[in-house]
């Protein structure tokens, strides 16, 4: 609704008018209106610890009286309690499981993170139960019998023979390897005072034969599981470079297998001093390869030098228990001091030089060969060991006796693979390269006597010559070339 006037034109209909063009003052509000804003502004709650005296102090303490004696007022009496129902007290089972599982101080009598409470039907046992089956594995040891093994592990003595026997006539009398591990299945026993029964039992007992043993009612049943296995050779190549042994050795030889092999070499040759880094060696081994993947290396069937364009091939008979090489010809030829007792290289010769320790000129009545430490030392010939011990700059020092009056020594060993009185044949590991005594580094000094005198290794010419013929040359040959046929690699 709009109101004209003679200045403007209002709109009215409510406590304030508005004029169109510019604005009017509010009309003055209602008595209510009034009172609501004067309390908007009042501090009901003022803080009574400041202005102690003052109107909002009196106020608020008189709000506070007024909230205590409100309280006062609707509050129950605090001498009369009031009545509620409280439950009936738990008996008998009932006490015992709610006891077992409530939240109590212990020192109240609850069980509370002890045990639970028994009742009467549990009954105590005498002794721990055992477990109906037991399954374990045993390890034959070296020199070990199986049915000590067995006996060990808790088979009973007569179960372990019977055991122990049926697994002979599988493996027709071989003995388990050392190592091999039996996996043991023991049943239940009726008493503690027994051994418990073998339920079954699985082991590898050849390393192409597994076999397993169950028992029945009529007794132990073994049962055979064949394993198929490739036989073919394991050919190795490479370069000699600074060292043959090490070279050899990371081809993937077995250590025994390159001792051989530089010990047949040493019978044609001096390993040390004429195997160049240029040249490159080449050997066969036995090998056994199962389908299950196992590997086994056996003993060395072929040893091959190429030195300088000239190739030394050696192999030995099949059959032959002398443990003689015959090069390709079917002939062997062993020699004496023409060989060095260790794979190295001729650090210092025979005769005058200046003592590395000493610092004066001297007599070197023997031949150093530099070798790495703990490389195998043969003996040069067939001898008995006249002394084996420590002997003053020569440290750790053997000394062998051989035919024909020849003695040879060999100095600054780290230890000693014989003894004083030893019989040792061409070839035998009779200790290992050290630096023991007057020594600046590891080597081997060795040296060799003739009637008593020290004389030059490399003036003895002393060789013997065997030569095959007729069926085992003809038998020979056809393994040489056998051998020759097995392609390198792994």
């Amino acid at each position: 609704m709009f109101l004209a006037t003679d200045e403007a034109l209002f709109l009215t209909g409510g406590t304030a008018a508005r004029r169109l063009g510019k604005t009017m003052p509010l009309a003055p509000a209602g008595r209510l209106d009034r009172w609501r804003q004067a309390a908007r502004h009042i501090d009901w709650v003022p803080d009574l610890g400041a202005r102690i005296g003052s109107r909002d102090w009196w106020r608020g303490l008189a709000t506070c009286s007024a909230l205590c004696a409100a309280t006062i007022a609707m509050a129950p009496s605090l001498h009369r309690p009031i009545m509620g129902a409280s439950p009936r007290p738990l008996t008998g089972e009932a006490r015992d499981n709610a006891r077992a599982q409530a939240i109590a101080p212990l020192a109240l009598g609850a069980d509370t993170g002890r045990r639970m409470a028994a009742n009467a039907l549990v009954t105590h046992l005498a002794e721990a139960p055992e477990r109906p089956m037991v399954e374990l594995s045993a390890t034959v040891g070296s020199g070990d019998r199986l049915a000590r093994v067995l006996q060990r592990a808790g088979v009973a003595k007569d179960q372990a023979r019977a055991a122990a026997d049926l697994v002979d006539q599988a493996t027709d009398g071989e003995a388990i390897a050392s190592g091999t591990r039996i996996a043991l299945t023991l049943g239940r026993r009726p008493s503690r005072m027994v051994a418990r029964p073998l339920e079954s039992m699985k082991l590898r007992a050849r390393f192409d034969l597994a076999v397993t043993l169950t028992a029945t009612p009529k007794g132990l049943a073994l049962t055979r599981q064949p394993i198929a296995i490739d036989r073919t050779p394991l050919r190795l190549q490479g370069l000699a470079g600074s060292s043959l042994y090490r070279s050899v050795r990371a081809a993937g030889a077995p250590a025994k297998a390159v001792e051989a092999y530089i010990k047949a070499l040493s019978a044609r040759m001096a390993v040390g001093r004429d195997v160049k880094r240029s040249d490159s060696f080449d050997l066969i081994l036995e090998r056994e390869r199962a389908a299950t993947g196992e590997t086994r290396l056996g003993k060395l069937l072929f040893v091959g030098l190429d030195h300088g364009g000239r190739k030394l091939q050696l192999a030995r008979l099949a059959d032959g228990d002398d443990g003689q090489w015959y090069d390709v010809n079917g002939q062997t030829e062993r020699r004496g001091a023409m060989g060095m007792p260790v794979a190295g290289r001729v650090t210092s010769s025979y005769g005058k030089r200046m003592h590395p320790i000493l610092g004066f000129m001297r007599m070197h009545k023997g031949t150093d060969i530099g070798a790495p430490y703990g490389a195998p030392i043969h003996a040069i010939m067939d001898g008995v060991v006249q002394f084996a011990g420590r002997s003053g700059g020569y440290g750790n020092f053997v000394k062998l006796a051989h035919s024909g009056g020849i003695a040879s020594g060999y100095g600054h060993m780290s230890r000693f693979a014989v003894r004083s009185g030893a019989h040792v044949k061409q070839g035998q590991v009779i200790g290992y390269v050290g630096s023991t005594g007057m020594s600046t580094g590891p080597h081997l000094h060795w040296e060799v006597w003739k009637n008593g005198v020290t004389v030059n290794p490399y003036s003895l010419k002393l060789s013997s010559v065997a030569v095959l013929s007729g069926a085992k040359l003809r038998a020979f040959r056809r393994e040489v070339q056998s051998l020759m046929a097995v392609r390198p690699g792994r």
